[in-house]
């Protein structure tokens, strides 16, 4: 952790930090090591280096959780979406659904995807935005 750059015209940034990552392959044997270099706002009165190190650990669980679902769920890293705004828009409408459905308290977002994917009365159902909503045992127990 550094403070050093409080001296630069940097606006907003309090600390750069250093994070290095070993990691070691079980199946391989292989050993490696990643360096990451960050910035915080925090002052180091508002964070120690294991604060700022909680932070980085949390985001990453956290942005990876997400990716995960996106790619497993919608292949998103082979979507052929290319042009103007659809690679972004396609992305935000993914988020989207995945946090309607974490809304409703969900666990395993997957198993819940594949079941809306039957029709859009399911879909309709399950968000309780029809004006005839019904539970039917032919809807896999959407509640």
């Amino acid at each position: 952790m550094t403070t050093e750059l409080n001296d630069v015209n940097f606006p907003h940034v309090a600390q750069a930090f250093k994070v290095e990552r070993n990691t070691h392959d079980l199946k391989s044997g292989k050993k490696s090591q990643v360096i990451a270099y960050g910035i915080t706002s925090k002052s180091p009165e508002l964070a120690t280096a294991a604060q700022v190190l909680q932070d980085n650990r949390q985001h990453w669980t956290i942005e990876n959780s997400c990716h995960y679902i996106l790619d497993w769920n919608y292949d998103e890293d082979r979507s052929r979406i290319s042009k103007g705004h659809g690679p972004e828009n396609m992305t935000r409408l993914r988020r989207f659904s995945i946090g309607l459905i974490k809304s409703k308290g969900v666990s395993n977002v997957a198993q819940k995807l594949r079941q809306l994917s039957f029709s859009v009365r399911t879909v309709l159902d399950y968000l309780k935005i029809s004006g005839n909503t019904h539970s039917s045992p032919a809807a896999g127990g959407l509640e």
